[in-house]
């Protein structure tokens, strides 16, 4: 018998990148070419496992600042298979009225998300590309939930490395950057890659059995910062993601934070809202 959450027309010879990261997540939305691919993965690049946990402290952390800047309103581009601490989890314990869409390419993510949504009104999914901003920005959900005269944050976390063309992955968030109202901020959190890396040919290994569900891309500090354009970047500015607020001491990989491999950031944009 097929699970309810496992939509009618998904291929089921491919792995997915939202699949293994609800993996490493310890989530059970997926097959078994996502656990193979991921156990592959944690064999070269152990740490993996972490990355995952350190990317969602980071969300969590982020959306929490931003709600306490009066943000109540969220568009989570790439926001995966719902785990524990969802975006709408964590704004709406703090704002019971803030609205979330979650938008991603998964048919897994989205079908699930929908499932585990069914009963609150102020927050949807819906199946999109962040490479087609204008068909997000005039989707009927995203309309219906959002109100673009006012701030909205907007959240792409672990996202754009999956946006292998720059030209493509600048111009789509140049546009959706263009379409938000001051005040508005965006939160990204990016893979790169780090010397040591290179030098031991770890993630070149890991790359090439990754890519079996996707192709990705490392840039670099200077790469992921131009995602902000003009927009003002908020303390500590782009860092690697541990190091981006952390809570406390025992915060995980904050010891070692290159081994999160990715980079994170949070800004927002000047001036007059209204």
């Amino acid at each position: 018998m097929t699970e309810e959450w496992i939509p009618d027309d998904i291929p089921l010879d491919k792995p997915s990148p939202a699949r293994i990261y609800d993996y490493f997540l310890g989530g059970y939305h997926n097959f078994a070419q996502d656990r193979a691919v991921a156990e592959q993965l944690l064999q070269i690049l152990p740490e993996l496992f972490l990355t995952g946990q350190v990317n969602r402290s980071f969300l969590r952390r982020a959306v929490t600042l931003l709600l306490d800047n009066g943000i109540d309103q969220f568009l989570d581009i790439g926001s995966g298979i719902p785990t524990m601490g969802n975006v709408h989890e964590v704004a709406q314990a703090v704002n019971p009225e803030a609205r979330v869409v979650y938008v991603d390419i998964d048919p897994v993510a989205v079908a699930h998300c929908k499932s585990m949504l069914a009963s609150n009104s102020r927050a949807v999914a819906i199946r999109g590309d962040v490479r087609d901003p204008e068909a997000l920005l005039e989707h009927t959900e995203v309309r219906r939930m959002l109100d673009f005269e006012r701030p909205v944050g907007l959240l792409m976390v672990a996202l754009l490395h999956y946006v292998v063309d720059d030209e493509v992955a600048y111009s789509s968030v140049d546009r959706l950057r263009e379409a938000l109202a001051p005040g508005s901020y965006m939160v990204v959190a990016h893979s790169t890659i780090v010397e040591s890396d290179k030098l031991d040919g770890r993630w070149q290994a890991g790359s090439e059995i990754f890519r079996r569900a996707s192709e990705t891309v490392e840039r670099t500090l200077d790469q992921v910062q131009r995602f902000f354009g003009d927009w003002v970047l908020v303390e500590p500015g782009v860092v690697q993601t541990p190091l981006w607020r952390p809570e406390g001491p025992d915060d995980v990989l904050l010891d070692d934070p290159v081994r999160g491999h990715t980079l994170a950031g949070v800004a927002w944009k000047p001036g007059q809202s209204g």
